[in-house]
């Protein structure tokens, strides 16, 4: 594994219709921000995509996504040949990977990876935390404002904020830890467990 000062980080992020019980969900927007600590942060997209099935309400409550951002929109299939040539042989970043490797799902044999999650690097670094959400940890951390200023004019629940927030988060793990001359691989599976000694308590 290459050490994490040689890697470029790309990290990915999807907002969803929501899904009614017993329905699968579809994702209505995707972004992608990326990120190495010889670039600094660059090669940012996102596009809202189309859907044939509602957006529940709850969900566009959270992101504010509706059917008239959408009208225009592409598939994310169609989407393939930019998600391609941002995600190949990039260091795949998400806050809570689930979603966004169930929505990859889409593109069989993809190859995408590895994967880091800065939800459980959080839960690992700040495992004393009561709110490992994206927005929660920006905020406890000061660094919404560089979010901001990467991504302006957007806020959270906007697939490229969140990807530019992961990617912020990231950086801040990396230098507070002193990890650049570290394999990247340290970053692969952190080690949760007094987040989760915590939680039972």
């Amino acid at each position: 594994m290459p050490l994490i000062r040689h890697c470029r980080f790309t990290a990915i992020d999807f907002e969803s219709a929501g899904a009614e019980r017993g329905k699968t969900d579809s994702p209505v927007q995707v972004g992608l921000a990326s990120w190495s600590l010889v670039g600094g942060h660059h090669e940012s997209f996102v596009s809202y995509l189309h859907t044939d099935q509602p957006i529940l309400w709850s969900a566009r409550k959270i992101h504010g996504i509706g059917p008239d951002q959408l009208a225009e929109a592409p598939s994310l299939l169609s989407l393939w040949p930019v998600l391609k040539q941002r995600l190949a042989g990039a260091v795949v970043v998400a806050h809570g990977k689930g979603t966004e490797k169930r929505f990859l799902r889409a593109f069989p044999g993809h190859g995408f990876g590895p994967w880091i999650d800065t939800l459980l690097l959080a839960r690992a670094a700040w495992p004393d935390l009561t709110d490992h959400s994206l927005g929660a940890l920006c905020h406890c951390l000061g660094l919404t404002d560089a979010v901001r200023a990467i991504v302006p004019e957007k806020s959270w629940h906007d697939a490229l904020f969140d990807s530019a927030a992961s990617l912020v988060l990231l950086a801040h793990v990396v230098d507070a830890l002193s990890l650049a001359d570290h394999p990247v691989e340290f970053l692969l599976t952190p080690d949760t467990s007094a987040w989760h000694r915590n939680k039972r308590g």
